[in-house]
């Protein structure tokens, strides 16, 4: 972590600092921990993660740590609208990096359960994908991720509708976001966890490596903006949320 500046542990929010090659190690083995205390408290484990390349280390860490997996439900943070074999898919890349080895039993909760096209409109596989989220349990460990331009899920400054998404009122598990200008490596709608439904994990974690992300850290540290829709989730008392940092 080259830079001058440490977040320091404050509240409900907590900072771990390790070296790179530690660090999906030490936070597959935290995360493992956390499910097989689940399992053993209420029978059962829920695990809900991000997509994207960057978890992709932290999933082949996880899955060959020797928990009963056949008791964790696995739910996505977020997920692109394109059917679950697509190479794009969020639920494909889950399927390909963490459900293999002793992870191989954990039960996919998809938010889109098509296999193929045409898929119903973003808003209505928003409304389905609520439902099955809500039938798989409140999360144990929702892992996050960051953008450098300080989104999280899909969640992001230019979105329509934003201040809905991330209304704490909000009853909404589940929302479509369609972008303007999305992404060029990956120009689909999306659906997302709220806010509100992020937050209703019993623990969220958040790794972060590399500089640019740091910079965007230090500025969402500072106060709670639309504009780094990741700072309501730093900013906020409700849930625990631990920052796992590479140096």
């Amino acid at each position: 972590m080259s830079s001058a500046w440490h977040p320091t542990s404050r509240g409900t929010l907590t900072v771990h600092t390790v070296s790179h090659t530690e660090l999906n190690v030490r936070l597959a083995q935290d995360i493992a921990q956390r499910l097989a205390s689940a399992i053993r408290a209420r029978g059962f484990a829920v695990l809900s993660v991000s997509g994207g390349k960057s978890p992709v280390t932290l999933f082949e860490a996880l899955r060959v740590i020797d928990i009963d997996w056949s008791h964790v439900r696995v739910t996505l943070v977020d997920e692109r609208c394109v059917p679950r074999g697509h190479p794009d898919s969020n639920a494909l890349l889950v399927q390909t990096h963490l459900l293999q080895d002793l992870a191989a039993k954990a039960q996919l909760v998809f938010m889109v359960a098509n296999a193929a096209a045409p898929l119903d409109t973003p808003a209505t596989l928003a409304k389905t994908a609520s439902l099955a989220m809500t039938a798989a349990g409140v999360a144990d460990v929702l892992v996050l991720g960051m953008g450098a331009d300080g989104h999280t899920a899909s969640l992001f400054a230019q979105a329509p509708h934003l201040t809905d998404a991330l209304d704490l009122r909000s009853t909404q598990t589940c929302v479509a976001i369609e972008l303007a200008h999305p992404p060029a490596n990956a120009p689909f709608a999306r659906i997302t966890q709220t806010l509100a439904q992020i937050l209703s994990a019993r623990h969220i974690v958040l790794p972060l490596t590399g500089t640019d992300k740091m910079s965007t850290l230090q500025q969402a540290w500072q106060q709670a903006t639309p504009a780094l829709p990741i700072s309501f989730v730093l900013q906020q008392n409700q849930t625990p949320v631990a920052l796992w940092l590479a140096n």
